[in-house]
């Protein structure tokens, strides 16, 4: 019969402990790939910020390239996931739009390492440099636009949505939250403000709300109230997680 050793730690904490060191060494390349990028992100500096010995990023993803591709699908699997929830709630169409809308400005007010992923990704694309893009457009956005269109259709099919094109739906639900971002350096010169403060933040929010509200719903009181109560259930993420990338 064979018997552990009281030095030999139990096989399920042994687990444990590799997946929290796979876990952190993924947390701090993602930071220091968005930071750098990948050609400038040296392992040095991933092992450093992950308080990890720089030969077990080796042991566990082989290649500073295969490091940054776990990374960047680890953050795109979390995105797709949360988005996935909210337009896969139980309720009618038109509230899970609401809803993903909303999802969509958290997520790219908090995952700004993302944005700056997927930025870098398709400048890459653009160079004609072989990249990421068609792995997470196969895994995560081709299935989220399916899922978006078939809520649009399901909503216009119940008389709860007007009748327009699916995808126009697409680009003034999430469309006008990626070109706030974009263009807020250039928006805060123009009109003399903040775009990331807490509370210039905090009235976009509100306002993409309310005006899908009364933009795509066919009883504009139906779509007032639905987005009252999604702002009301839905608080706004912690503003001192936000950071400019």
């Amino acid at each position: 019969m064979t018997h552990r050793t009281t030095t030999e730690p139990p096989l399920d904490r042994t687990v444990d402990r590799s997946a929290e060191t796979r876990t952190r060494i993924l947390d701090a390349a993602l930071r220091v790939f968005a930071s750098d990028g990948l050609a400038g992100a040296r392992t040095e500096q991933i092992a450093v910020a992950a308080g990890v010995n720089k030969a077990l990023l080796y042991y566990y993803f082989e290649s500073k390239e295969k490091l940054y591709l776990a990374a960047l699908e680890s953050v795109a699997t979390r995105v797709r996931d949360s988005s996935m929830a909210a337009m896969k709630r139980e309720a009618s169409p038109g509230e899970r739009l609401l809803r993903t809308a909303l999802n969509h400005f958290d997520r790219v007010l908090t995952q700004r390492e993302f944005q700056s992923l997927m930025q870098q990704e398709m400048i890459r694309m653009h160079k004609g440099e072989e990249g990421a893009l068609p792995v997470l457009v196969e895994r995560v956005f081709e299935p989220l636009m399916k899922a978006f269109q078939n809520t649009v259709r399901e909503g216009i099919e119940s008389g709860e949505l007007i009748e327009a094109d699916w995808m126009q739906f697409q680009l003034v639900g999430l469309g006008a939250n990626v070109f706030y971002f974009l263009s807020a350096p250039v928006l805060g010169l123009i009109l003399h403000f903040d775009p990331f403060e807490r509370e210039a933040l905090r009235a976009r929010r509100v306002a993409l709300v309310e005006f899908l509200g009364k933009a795509i719903f066919e009883d504009r009181r139906h779509g007032a109230k639905l987005a009252a109560q999604v702002l009301a259930d839905t608080p706004m993420p912690d503003a001192s997680k936000f950071k400019r990338i």
